[in-house]
């Protein structure tokens, strides 16, 4: 069923936990989202802590958008925007189960392995081919497609400190999907 009408409005905390289960497709290539962290502008680590400039402008728009940046000079990552008492925060899409598009995934990571294909943020980008140019893209129209969750079954979640950060590491606002093969590291 489409969640075009997720709710982003909500502090990325609570955002993050709810994207577990859900499908992201990018013209029609993804999968289920099994791993994420949560960044608000209160909070170190997130790139809106010191303020809007033009990099994270996105961040501090309307919520329900995409944020993406470059990671080292190298990677582009995802994040989803999320608005909670009316300043920038978003969530990192980390990883993916791949359920849409494989051999499109595989072809641009030039690799087999369904569990490597988008473990990591990095990986989610290249495999979904995100650049720059889908910054501040609103989430709910093409070339996005958001799914919710088959069944009625809960997600049973893990939570720990985020990974690949320097400055608030130990805040618990990592998430995933508890048995997932496809997290980005072990909890």
């Amino acid at each position: 069923m489409p969640t075009n009408r997720f709710d982003f409005s909500r502090c990325s905390e609570v955002v993050a936990r709810e994207l577990i289960g859900i499908t992201v497709l990018i013209n029609g290539v993804g999968g289920r989202i099994v791993e994420t962290e949560a960044y608000d502008q209160q909070d170190a680590a997130s790139h809106s802590f010191g303020g809007q400039t033009p990099r994270n402008a996105a961040m501090f728009g309307p919520p329900g958008r995409a944020y993406v940046y470059r990671s080292y000079g190298i990677h582009w990552c995802l994040n989803f925007v999320c608005r909670d008492q009316g300043h920038g925060a978003g969530v990192l899409i980390r990883a993916l189960e791949p359920t849409a598009g494989m051999a499109v995934m595989q072809s641009r990571r030039g690799l087999d392995n369904p569990r490597l294909l988008c473990a990591g943020p990095g990986r989610v980008g290249q495999a979904l081919n995100i650049d720059a140019s889908f910054n501040d893209l609103p989430l709910d129209e093409p070339p996005f497609q958001l799914l919710g969750r088959p069944g009625t079954e809960p997600v049973v979640m893990l939570t720990g400190p985020r990974i690949g950060i320097s400055k608030a590491a130990e805040t618990p606002w990592r998430f995933g999907e508890a048995g997932s093969r496809f997290l980005s590291r072990r909890f």
